[in-house]
């Protein structure tokens, strides 16, 4: 049983809750329908959350119009702000009554009917709130128009500022900007790229891949934001992000340093100085025990110990043999008279050592010592003693490197026509080659063009020209006229002296100083053969003349830009766009 009204309302609930509900309301009795209707109010609420926005009157000229689309109700932009506020309900607000729907409202604002189904509109348009602004490429239908997109541009960068950003983002964890190392990166921020600006990129593509590098670790020692490490193969290789300061390529000797330069004995206008002529020779040895595992008369640990022993160094820069591989030179800060002796001679291939010249790495042998105070020796070939000279020349902060470069007060070279790479001499000469193992290598020499090696019981198991190990030398070698060491203090080798003695040069007075320090030490005499050094040092020259594809200049200026090696070397002037 039910009246005329409960038959509208369940008319009206098959339109909203469905056949189930309306068969289940024609069965209600009066009582029950209270109940029911209760319920379907209930039901409305939970179905639309949203308040109703009122419709509104006035002309709005901003607004759009629509045509009707659905049963949404009608809203202006009157209403806008308040739809916008009461759009999403609290927990609070439930718990408090204070939330819309269609029927009833408690915020203040009034619903537009309270007619479940709202007013009429089938023949109204619809305004729809634009806050102001049009609707971009959309039609008086609501359609939307063709898009059209801006094609990117080519050769242009696509920055979206003219200026530096002022903060850095992105920063990794542990990273410090304002530690030096990043300030110079900071400072390049706001300076305009030159033309001639340099990369490691160049240096690479140029002498390291072209296999010119003579791993004398100059690129390593300048790099003022300490970006060049050395790489499992021994070689330079990037470890940090360039700066383009081009210091690297500027001190490289068969890079941008014309090494010849360094040579002159006063300075022009690029502050040059360096050794150059000899002011006397001695053939000389150190009348002690110790000297049957030196190499010839072991003059260059003679003069370290005694260097050591008066106090005028703290430390020698020196190479010993590597642990994990026999025959393998790596650098080491001898501290002592003891250590020195345990590495005297010769290991014929390169340490990089002036790649190694962060005190911090050497702190250890160096407890309570003041590292602006400390003084010390570094022996090397001539392109390690021209790359020390060279960094000394510039007051520049070279950073990691910056003491230990300032520290070197005394230089030894050693005479020398090529080195070696160790993996070539070691693994394909002598090891596959002649099936002589690294571990039963107990000396090696390179003594009147020929290459010896002994056993550890000093038995000769190699002797051959030194040029059937060509292919074991590092290329970049033929490119050097510097036999003696032009740019040291003192230069040590055997060539122009018998067996057992050395050939010393001095060349400066700090070398000669630290000759009379050890002269009491020495069973010396003139040089006994200086045409068998002129020699050798001619012979070395035409070499490099042979293999230079630059001219040699003494006179020239000091750093070559890379786009005249480039072009005289036939390398890529832009390495970085070749996908290099």
């Amino acid at each position: 049983m039910g009246t005329d009204r409960e038959d509208e309302r369940s008319e009206s609930s098959k339109k909203r809750a469905g056949a189930a509900g309306a068969e289940r309301s024609e069965d209600l009795d009066d009582a029950s329908g209270e109940t029911a209707s209760e319920e379907r109010h209930a039901s409305r609420e939970d179905e639309q959350t949203f308040p109703a926005v009122p419709e509104s009157n006035t002309d709005d000229d901003e607004a759009v119009m629509f045509p009707e689309s659905g049963s949404a109700a009608p809203r202006s932009r009157e209403g806008t702000d308040h739809a916008r506020e009461g759009a999403v309900q609290t927990s609070a607000d439930d718990a408090s009554g204070g939330s819309c729907s269609p029927n009833t409202c408690s915020c203040g604002e009034k619903t537009a009917d309270s007619s479940p189904q709202g007013p009429d509109t089938s023949s109204q348009d619809q305004r729809v709130a634009t806050d102001g602004a049009g609707v971009a490429n959309v039609d008086e239908m609501g359609e939307l128009g063709d898009l059209e997109f801006t094609e990117p541009a080519e050769n242009v960068s696509q920055d979206v500022y003219d200026d530096s950003p002022d903060t850095r983002v992105g920063v990794p964890d542990g990273v410090d900007l304002d530690t030096p190392e990043y300030s110079i990166r900071s400072e390049m921020n706001d300076i305009e790229t030159p033309d001639e600006k340099t990369w490691f990129m160049e240096l690479d593509e140029a002498v390291i891949d072209e296999g010119r590098c003579i791993q004398c670790g100059t690129c390593v020692a300048a790099c003022p934001s300490d970006s060049i490490g050395v790489g499992e193969d021994d070689l330079p290789e990037l470890v940090k992000m360039c700066t383009g300061c081009s210091l690297c390529w500027d001190f490289c000797p068969r890079g941008g340093m014309r090494y010849e330069r360094q040579w002159k004995i006063t300075g022009g206008e690029d502050n040059v100085k360096g050794a150059g002529d000899p002011i006397t020779e001695f053939s000389a040895k150190v009348d002690d025990d110790w000297t049957d595992g030196a190499q010839d008369g072991g003059v260059v640990t003679g003069i370290l110990a005694t260097l050591l022993e008066e106090g005028e160094i703290d430390g020698a820069l020196i190479a010993t043999e590597s642990e994990e591989e026999a025959w393998k030179a790596e650098s080491f800060l001898a501290t002592t008279e003891e250590e020195l002796i345990e590495n005297a001679g010769t290991v014929y291939n390169q340490t990089l050592a002036l790649g190694n010249l962060d005190l911090k790495q050497w702190e250890h042998k160096l407890p309570d010592k003041d590292w602006d105070e400390l003084s010390l020796a570094l022996v090397g070939t001539p392109c390690e003693i021209e790359g020390i000279r060279a960094l000394q020349d510039f007051e520049w902060d070279y950073q990691a490197q910056n003491e230990g470069i300032r520290a070197v007060d005394y230089t030894i070279s050693l005479m020398c026509t090529k080195n070696f790479n160790y993996y070539s001499l070691m693994g394909e000469q002598l090891e596959e080659k002649r099936d002589i193992s690294p571990d039963e290598i107990g000396k090696m020499d390179v003594l009147h063009g020929k290459m010896m090696v002994y056993d550890h019981d000093g038995n000769m198991i190699v002797e051959e020209d030194v040029e059937n190990f060509h292919d074991a030398a590092l290329k970049g070698c033929d490119e050097c006229a510097d036999f003696t060491g032009f740019c040291s203090d003192i230069t040590v080798g055997s060539v122009g002296s018998s067996d057992e003695y050395s050939s010393v040069i001095l060349r400066t007075e700090q070398g000669v100083d630290a000759w009379e320090l050890t002269e009491p030490k020495l069973d010396y005499h003139d040089l006994e053969d200086k045409s068998a050094v002129g020699k050798l040092q001619g012979w070395d020259k035409k070499k490099a003349f042979e293999s230079l594809e630059r001219p040699f200049d003494p006179d020239a200026p000091r750093f070559i830009d890379y786009t005249d090696h480039a072009e005289q070397y036939g390398t890529a002037l832009n390495p970085h766009d070749q996908g290099h």
